[in-house]
């Protein structure tokens, strides 16, 4: 089993009509998504977060179950349900503001983690639950805990709005990219931590630090992957666009599936990776996003 590590919200998809504004309410959180997109890959997976016992919380625990995650490592919280309401910024992608303080997802203490046997080979952390404590000191105790023993993977996915510090967000992402074999990242998030600098030398970084391998995603344009050996780019697939939340969380999910259905899932096998199979396994990733954003 997989466990992803982060949140669980609703996003509330803003739209003006004839009355004013309203709502459409749906489940989400990339790591939320994550662990429901592997799933639905086939692969056994689990969400360990902080999870609120109001209604939402209810229908986020259903939501999961029926998606087939494990409800095994949630913490039960008397505390809100983060509210995410999303919007379309200036570039025409979606933009985020978070109603979470105090919220069950950031809630987490130590004690809160379930204890994880055998069948646990991997780890996924992300989001903002990596920057909002006690979440994120307690999952980066987690991830310190499981390095070397089981598979882990990162995605910052910078928030600014729940976290404004870019010195914390550089801290902590640093720590547990110390942690990871696997670091994906967007170009944006580079943007927000590390402005002007190369892609490559910001992979470079985290190699340094300890990662095994790190992808780039570029949206439409594609990504690129960097291991300490090989270093490979992939074209994005074009496909009509319906709506890119979640785009990222697919790719995420996808490039977890296929490394564990190609039993590739370690630090070796990723090290060993050539430029033509760390290609494979973009254009995989790549075209299981091209799909979430062909939908709404």
């Amino acid at each position: 089993m997989f466990v992803v590590c982060g949140e669980a919200l609703y996003d509330l998809f803003a739209s003006e009509g004839p009355q004013g504004l309203s709502f459409d309410a749906r489940i989400g959180g990339s790591p939320f998504n994550v662990a429901v997109g592997l799933a639905r890959l086939g692969q056994p997976s689990g969400l360990m977060t902080g999870m609120s016992t109001d209604n939402l919380g209810r229908r986020l625990r259903a939501a999961l179950a029926a998606e087939g995650v494990s409800t095994a490592f949630l913490a039960a919280k008397d505390r809100p349900t983060t509210l995410s309401l999303v919007d379309v910024g200036p570039d025409g992608g979606p933009a985020y503001v978070f109603y979470g303080t105090g919220a069950a997802d950031r809630s987490v203490e130590p004690q809160d983690v379930a204890a994880m046997g055998p069948e646990v080979w991997g780890l996924h952390f992300g989001s903002y639950a990596l920057v909002a404590d006690p979440t994120g000191a307690t999952q980066l105790g987690l991830a310190q805990g499981a390095r070397g023993r089981r598979f882990i993977t990162l995605d910052p996915n910078v928030r600014l709005n729940v976290e404004p510090d870019l010195a914390v967000w550089r801290g902590r992402v640093g720590a547990f990219a110390a942690c990871a074999d696997l670091v994906k990242v967007s170009d944006e998030d580079l943007g927000r931590l590390y402005p002007g600098e190369a892609a490559e030398a910001s992979a470079r970084r985290w190699l340094d630090a300890g990662a095994a391998a790190v992808i780039v995603t570029r949206g439409g344009e594609g990504a690129q992957g960097f291991t300490r050996a090989a270093q490979a780019q992939v074209p994005g697939v074009r496909v009509a666009v319906a709506d890119t939340v979640g785009a990222g969380d697919t790719f995420q999910a996808a490039l977890i599936a296929n490394l564990a259905e190609t039993r590739r899932a370690s630090r070796a096998a990723l090290e060993a990776l050539t430029a033509e199979a760390l290609s494979g396994l973009m254009g995989f990733a790549a075209q299981a996003a091209a799909i979430t954003c062909s939908r709404r």
